[in-house]
């Protein structure tokens, strides 16, 4: 049993369908809106928000990784690369090449650890430190616009309820 299917050629050579084409939602949408999983829900909150900090960051020359692992460097200084890894979601591999570029920029230093000398220890240079007050000022404008619609009340709810989720699942 074949099906057959209305296709017409653009101009470019691709195959686009003609005729019964499937309306994909856009964002805010059937299950891309308040009747979707929460799960996916907040994957694609946290992709919108990805992307449009990628192109905050972008002349800078700082990804969200980096700025994640600059973010975490200065809240923790003295973190390892398996620390950083855990606190921003990223693999070793992902971090240590990370790392090395920012080491490479002048934006962090290595030390060893004071008592397992193997350890390498991160901190930020003062370069590394403008680096993320510049990222993050840009940053701040898009979290600003993140809760643009919430009282102060409904934002700390959500936080509250971000964080938690985390905690509780991080038992899995």
């Amino acid at each position: 049993m074949s099906r057959k299917t209305n296709v017409a050629k653009s101009q470019t050579g691709r195959k686009a369908v003609a005729a019964g084409a499937v309306h994909v939602p856009a964002p805010g949408e059937g299950k891309r809106g308040e009747q979707g999983y929460l799960g996916y829900l907040l994957r694609q909150a946290h992709a919108a928000v990805r992307l449009t900090m990628e192109r905050t960051l972008a002349d800078l020359g700082v990804t969200s990784p980096q700025f994640a692992v600059l973010t975490m460097l200065n809240a923790y200084p003295g973190l390892s690369g398996a620390d950083v890894a855990r606190l921003t979601f990223l693999t070793p591999q992902t971090v240590s090449v990370i790392i090395r570029n920012l080491e490479r920029d002048g934006a962090i230093v290595m030390t060893p650890h004071p008592i397992h000398g193997r350890i390498q220890q991160w901190t930020l240079t003062p370069r590394g430190a403008t680096l993320l007050k510049t990222c993050r000022q840009r940053v701040l404008e898009l979290e600003k616009r993140l809760a643009r619609n919430l009282d102060s009340k409904a934002e700390t709810t959500i936080r509250r309820w971000l964080a938690g989720i985390a905690a509780e699942l991080q038992e899995d």
